[in-house]
């Protein structure tokens, strides 16, 4: 296929996007691990300015009459998926006008660093302007959206994180699961009994970070093309390249950031297992926000919290410290289930209520069924029907988390369809691996990695979410494997 044909010159124009997409990418990891507090102003102007001209090179004219040139062109499977890909980005551009792009970039980052304040102090009236700008803005991209793509407005930006993805579906899938926990978690209540003895600190923090980076390393992160940071919110960032992820680190607590770098790590080995040929190209990114949280989970969740893998970390973690832990009691104490405030920092069987109260709130801010202003009240009400608690101040409840702060809205739901689809894939690498257990127990993780490579990672956004998981466990999305494994594991 020579330079000049129509998709040549969109693979031109949207490696272009991607070299701009990855600027910015930095920007925000530099703004969230080590960006002084007086630089938000200028870094908002920043991304303000990318964010604009990456628009407006995705919506030049001449982009949209590539892509139907190129529908003519005789492509190849990988080649058609990208052009798919192409035309879903252009489709979300060209909805918007360029101003009210860069306004919703300058609304987040003014938005994140209020935030950032006020989350400490548990001052939610501090921010209740710029979110509430932030969500006006948002709720206006949305309605226009909703329009072009023929979707409800938060399906418009659901689509943003998990393509394809539809609220009533997963609205369908979440009351199950509702359905479930209530009865399931008594039970495990009932099971567990008194709480084992508490690991007694303190932890340096020093230690947790090279015992962090022995984790990365055993699990197969490439420190050639990445490192770990520091952040008040842990992240994955960075390209496939140069993956950064970051932790933070409690003293009196280990565990905390020990399986939030594993979590990060997850989402790293994704990043950095996507096909090289398709790197700065559509079809050549992660598959939606919905399998990139299946790969962290699968890694935190399924594997890393097994008693299998216990037998292998105990020792090494008590012989660092300096303690006398064996296996079974690390295990005990690290897998205890406890409603909490903290959706981070929740268990495996909690943690679905935790994303289920989120999904539901921003659902009702986008329609207006909400006020800002009500958001306190509200959260805390949904803890107290799902779980069973009541945060005692707005830092661990509604101002926990930063997505909303920083415009992420519509993103809450994938992760717990990426817990549901990680124990899915999970259970379909057991079955073709049949000593993934002997390995996780000796802390050889290359046989697991090497099947999410072929069947997750390298498979990038060549097919959908569905097709994906079809392909690699034989069924789509299902709940009771998911249902299963909370049994097995607590029941």
């Amino acid at each position: 296929m020579t330079s000049n044909t129509a998709y040549s010159r969109l693979e031109g124009r949207f490696a272009k996007l991607s070299h701009l997409d990855q600027a910015a990418g930095f920007l925000h990891w530099d703004m969230s691990a080590v960006m002084p507090d007086g630089g938000a102003e200028s870094r908002g102007e920043q991304l303000a300015s990318l964010a604009s001209l990456s628009h407006d090179l995705l919506v030049a004219p001449e982009v949209e009459d590539w892509l139907k040139a190129a529908e003519q062109e005789g492509l190849d499977d990988w080649k058609a998926a990208n052009l798919q890909e192409m035309r879903r980005d252009w489709l979300h551009a060209s909805a918007l006008p360029a101003d009210l792009v860069e306004k919703l970039s300058r609304a987040g980052s003014a938005c994140e660093m209020v935030w950032r304040k006020a989350r400490p102090a548990s001052d939610f009236k501090a921010v209740i302007e710029p979110l509430t700008r932030m969500f006006d803005l948002t709720r206006e991209a949305a309605e226009i959206k909703s329009q072009a793509l023929g979707v409800s407005p938060y399906d418009a930006l659901l689509d943003q994180y998990e393509p394809g993805g539809r609220s009533a579906d997963i609205a369908r899938i979440f009351e199950d699961i509702a359905g479930f926990l209530p009865g399931f978690l008594a039970e495990v209540l009932k099971k567990q009994g008194s709480a084992p003895a508490a690991l007694e600190g303190p932890f340096p923090r020093d230690i947790q970070k090279v015992v962090g980076l022995e984790m990365m390393k055993t699990l197969g992160f490439d420190f050639d093309h990445g490192r770990l940071d520091e952040s008040a919110h842990p992240f994955c960032g960075g390209t496939p390249d140069d993956v950064r992820i970051t932790t933070r680190y409690d003293e009196g607590d280990f565990i905390t950031s020990l399986f939030g770098v594993i979590h990060e790590t997850g989402h790293a080995l994704y990043e950095q297992g996507l096909p090289k040929d398709w790197r700065h190209q559509p079809v050549g990114r992660a598959r939606g926000m919905s399998v990139h949280e299946s790969q962290s989970l699968l890694m935190e969740m399924q594997a890393c919290r097994s008693r299998a893998f216990f037998r292998f970390a105990a020792p090494k973690l008590a012989e660092t410290f300096g303690r006398r832990w064996d296996a079974d009691a690390l295990y005990d104490a690290t897998m205890r289930v406890e409603p909490g405030f903290i959706r981070v920092d929740a268990d495996e069987v909690t943690y679905p209520a935790h994303v289920i109260l989120r999904f539901r709130l921003e659902q009702a801010l986008i329609a207006k069924e909400l006020k800002i202003a009500d958001l306190p009240a509200a959260w805390n009400e949904g803890m107290e029907e799902l779980l069973g608690i009541t945060p005692p101040d707005d830092r661990r409840g509604c101002l926990q988390d930063i997505h909303w702060y920083d415009g992420a809205i519509g993103y809450f739901p994938t992760y717990t369809l990426g817990a549901m689809t990680a124990a899915q894939l999970f259970d379909a690498a057991s079955k073709a691996l049949p000593d993934l257990e002997g390995d996780l127990a000796a802390g050889r993780f290359a046989p697991l990695l090497g099947w999410l490579r072929e069947n997750v990672h390298g498979k990038a956004s060549r097919y959908s979410t569905d097709e994906l998981l079809r392909q690699a466990t034989g069924k789509p999305l299902d709940a009771e494997i998911f249902k299963a494994h909370l049994r097995r594991r607590y029941a």
